[in-house]
């Protein structure tokens, strides 16, 4: 079995060392480096191999996790950032979105779901907590352009299921078909949208453009 290389940058001691001893207990997960801060995590950086999935907080001392994304997708394009913040407001996920998070999850997450989360990353997925995605859709609610009437109507189901923040498997439980099939219905939509990866597709809707 192949093991998902994980980071974790919060500077609250507590989480911190529930999610160490969670991830530690997980035979596809491996905890390569912790960090209390941006600065902390750069210097640490220069050390070991990039991990795969990084679980990053917002409000941190120092270069804030957003601030931080743009400098770390251009010096590491390969770690997949996911933010794990307290924050939900729209302002934030839409400014995460845009800076380069390839996910957006509120602290409360249950360790079990977080887990299934840092393997939807790797597995090219855009996980969102369900409250900050409707909060986000909910604020914005945007008007479909012309692109989505290129989509056949179970290419519309499976862009529902993401712009709702479902990961390819819940999206197969909703529209009882198998997650292959799911798969191949996303790649038609990334092609008839013009995008290459859910953090697109969902900025361009936050947008308003989808």
């Amino acid at each position: 079995m192949k093991t998902l290389t994980l980071a974790i940058v919060d500077d609250d001691g507590i989480l911190v060392k529930v999610l160490q001893t969670y991830f530690r207990q997980q035979p596809e997960i491996r905890v390569v480096l912790v960090a209390g801060s941006v600065e902390d995590l750069l210097a640490e950086l220069k050390e070991v191999p990039v991990p795969q999935v990084l679980l990053l907080d917002i409000g941190l001392p120092g270069i804030s996790g957003t601030e931080a994304l743009p400098l770390l997708k251009a010096k590491y394009p390969t770690m997949d950032v996911i933010m794990l913040t307290g924050y939900e407001d729209v302002e934030h996920v839409y400014q995460a979105l845009c800076c380069g998070a390839t996910g957006y999850l509120n602290k409360a997450t249950p360790l079990a779901q977080l887990k299934e989360a840092v393997l939807e990353v790797a597995r090219g997925g855009t996980p969102m907590s369900r409250g900050v995605s409707r909060k986000a859709l909910a604020h914005f609610r945007p008007t479909p352009t012309t692109h989505t009437g290129l989509l056949t109507p179970r290419e519309g189901q499976v862009l529902q299921g993401i712009v709702d923040g479902l990961s390819d498997k819940e999206i197969s439980l909703r529209l009882a078909l198998s997650t292959l099939t799911i798969r191949t219905h996303v790649k038609h939509v990334y092609r008839k949208m013009q995008v290459n990866s859910r953090t697109q597709l969902l900025s361009q809707h936050l947008r308003g453009t989808i």
